[in-house]
């Protein structure tokens, strides 16, 4: 294993469960807004409510 992936390990480690959970959310929140970009670049004709709940099937659902 690599001295850098180490020492993120470490600082993972290092976090409260509070900090992991914040940033466990933050990439989850990302990962759903980059998602919603890519349904708006294939499917523009969407509206917005549209494109949040098409982005929403596809996450639950496990669609790429």
């Amino acid at each position: 294993m690599s001295h850098d992936r180490e020492r993120d390990y470490e600082m993972l480690r290092g976090l409260s469960a509070a900090a992991k959970l914040a940033a466990m959310h933050s990439l989850i929140r990302q990962a759903y807004e980059l998602k919603a970009a890519w349904v708006r670049s294939t499917e523009p004709h969407l509206g917005d409510d549209e494109v949040r709940a098409r982005t929403r099937e596809l996450v639950v659902g496990g669609g790429s």
